[in-house]
């Protein structure tokens, strides 16, 4: 079992690059996290790379630089973390804080997902595949984030579809949850 001490501190993880959100408030209750939901997103829609993510999370993004970002630039959203294409990891909110992810959203009976769950973004698109990097990235952080918060697990880890249905697809049908429970389970 690994040192999270090391990897978590105040609940921003350490290999993560911190890029704070004003999106956010403080959870019902901070040691009440039992759920990971892992979201995707691309800015502008099934495109990758460049700063709109970024920009959209910190409620900068230039309704100019794209006619989508028109439709959204005023939403106030944010997510724990987003793993990019080539893996790289970026951190919004701290663990312990509430971001702004899921919205609208119901786990097993319970309403308001924001209030006991960590938001995890892969960049990418429902039908556009993952790459190998961001598998392994976020088997690396579940792995880590379930050691830190006992509440977790295996189990606990769901898509923004399932919390959400019918009014959110992502990851999508191209996450394929198969192949990242097989590799959650070989380590």
């Amino acid at each position: 079992m690994t040192d999270t001490s090391k990897l978590i501190k105040h609940g921003v993880l350490q290999n993560a690059s911190f890029k704070p959100s004003p999106n956010k408030n403080t959870r019902p209750n901070p040691q009440d996290i039992r759920l990971i939901i892992v979201h995707g997103i691309s800015l502008p829609p099934d495109q990758f790379g460049g700063p709109w993510i970024d920009d959209f999370f910190q409620n900068k993004l230039d309704p100019a630089r794209h006619p989508y970002f028109q439709e959204i630039h005023k939403l106030e959203v944010s997510s724990h973390l987003l793993i990019h294409r080539d893996g790289n990891v970026s951190q919004y909110v701290p663990f312990d804080e509430r971001a702004w992810h899921a919205g609208q959203s119901s786990y097993q009976g319970e309403e308001n997902c924001n209030d006991f769950s960590i938001g995890i973004e892969l960049e990418g698109a429902d039908h556009i595949p993952y790459t190998e990097q961001q598998y392994q990235e976020l088997m690396r952080c579940c792995k880590t984030l379930i050691e830190h918060y006992p509440a977790l697990s295996e189990q606990t880890i769901v898509g923004h579809c399932d919390v959400s249905p019918g009014r959110k697809t992502d990851p999508g049908e191209s996450f394929d949850w198969t192949r990242f429970r097989n590799l959650f389970s070989s380590l």
